[in-house]
């Protein structure tokens, strides 16, 4: 089992998904596109071809890897919906739906939250928002 992250004096325990997509050389361009996320660490086939790569946005983690059989875009609600929280939703969002995602709800606010959802090109569901202050 991998260690604990620490921030600050507190250690804590992080999940970081895994999401399958046709291709993760083309979803690694839309995402550094529509999030801005470095990629940390690439895994290739025998041929050079990008098959798994970490993903890193403002200190959250998630990785992908090329399985078209079992991307969320073959099925017809996909299993996982991804939510990123940032400070500023309405910027992130916007560059979301620029880069190609498209909007399943616009930002709104309800239930504590400044939200919207969209999909990405590979037919995953991303949540973007924040909590409102109190």
């Amino acid at each position: 089992m991998a260690p604990a992250r620490r921030d600050g004096d507190r250690a804590h325990t992080a999940i970081a998904p895994w999401i399958l997509v046709p291709s993760a050389a083309e979803a690694l361009a839309f995402y550094k596109n529509a999030f801005g996320v470095v990629d940390i660490e690439r895994h290739g086939d025998p041929d050079g071809e990008l098959q798994v790569a970490q993903l890193w946005i403002g200190g959250a983690d998630f990785w992908i890897q090329t399985d078209p059989a079992t991307s969320p875009g073959t099925q017809a609600d996909p299993p996982v919906r991804m939510i990123l929280s940032v400070a500023d939703p309405d910027a992130v969002f916007a560059r979301a739906v620029a880069a190609g995602a498209l909007v399943i709800n616009p930002i709104y606010e309800g239930h504590g939250w400044r939200i919207g959802r969209v999909v990405d090109p590979f037919g995953h569901h991303w949540e973007i928002g924040r909590p409102l202050d109190s």
